[in-house]
């Protein structure tokens, strides 16, 4: 087994964005493991797309307990990375994971229950073989479990020791809030949010951005490309074996309408006036607000994750390539 040893120029062309009023830095880009880390994929290229995101100033690893197929996978398999790759690294590194979908049988293992939460991250720990996680999500909402109850085990967690930060995923602006109070007045502040986000999927901007701004809290957008939408894949169409010819996962075959896709060349176009891929366009329309922290992408390989990191090269645009942005998109 080769020693992997971390670039020291890691550090030296990644930039860093103050979490929401925290005194947390989180990198511009970091590394979702929902896909391609569970055990149906292959074990060595999780592990160089791992040590490619360190190399380049990735600090930030985002996992959650279903994460795989099968659930739970993809933190043992990091566990087992961990271990090879970065165990010295362990102070560098934001791990972050995630408990409110459908983990096991019974009427414990879904949701926002006090005993769900809290069973749910003793066994993240175990299963990446850590003593605790910098950020603890709530994953969705609970329209069943009192607010109270869920925000009260996050804040627990903290109390623990078993993670340093608490934040929430895919909440609306009305539930972030009271979120945010309750945690407050806990003396446990949510450091973060994780919504749905991506210039074809702006529901977030119906409230939740102002929220997050005003009560001090950082944003990290999952899907950022829309499945694969928003890169060169569908540009002729849906080709063979791509998520939305297998209707797999979020993306399914008749959201790829002839509308989209003609939607995408013309972002597309555009993307190649800025001197940029669709994907990194995309990732840099994000950025472009300074309320978004960092935003968590998904990738299969070190070109699609070399790539995403190239929309740091240019964040700004005009007023008329945003508006050019807004035509396409209505």
């Amino acid at each position: 087994m080769t020693t992997y040893t971390a670039l020291p120029t890691r550090y030296d062309t990644m930039s860093y964005r103050r979490c929401g009023k925290s005194g947390l830095l989180l990198p511009l880009i970091s590394l979702g493991l929902w896909h391609n880390f569970g055990h149906i994929d292959d074990f060595n290229t999780g592990k160089q797309l791992l040590h490619t995101a360190f190399d380049n100033g990735i600090t930030h690893f985002d996992l959650a307990n279903n994460y795989g197929p099968p659930p739970g996978s993809a933190e043992e398999n990091f566990g087992k990375i961990f271990k090879q790759s970065f165990l010295t690294f362990r102070d560098e590194l934001i791990i972050s994971s995630k408990a409110g979908w459908g983990m096991w049988p019974g009427p414990y293992g879904d949701y926002g229950s006090r005993k769900y939460l809290i069973a749910s991250l003793d066994q993240s720990l175990k299963r990446m073989g850590l003593d605790y996680v910098d950020i603890f999500y709530h994953h969705r909402p609970d329209p069943s479990t009192p607010l109270e109850e869920s925000m009260g085990a996050l804040h627990h967690i903290v109390q623990q020791g078993k993670a340093l930060y608490v934040g929430i995923s895919s909440y609306n602006a009305e539930d972030t809030l009271k979120a945010s109070k309750i945690l407050k007045d806990l003396g446990t502040p949510c450091l973060i949010h994780q919504p749905r986000y991506s210039m074809m999927d702006r529901w977030v901007e119906d409230g939740l951005l102002d929220v997050l701004e005003k009560e001090g809290i950082g944003s990290i957008p999952f899907s950022p490309l829309e499945q694969g939408i928003l890169t060169n894949k569908y540009l002729k169409g849906i080709p063979e074996n791509s998520r939305a010819s297998k209707s797999s996962g979020f993306l399914q075959k008749d959201q790829v309408t002839p509308e989209v896709i003609d939607k995408v060349q013309k972002l597309h176009s555009l993307a190649k006036t800025r001197g940029q891929s669709l994907a990194q366009m995309a990732v840099s329309w994000l950025l472009k607000d300074e309320r978004i922290t960092s935003v968590l992408v998904g990738v299969s390989s070190n070109e699609q994750l070399l790539d995403n990191l190239g929309a740091l090269t240019n964040l700004n645009f005009t007023s008329s390539e945003l508006q050019e942005i807004n035509t396409v998109l209505q």
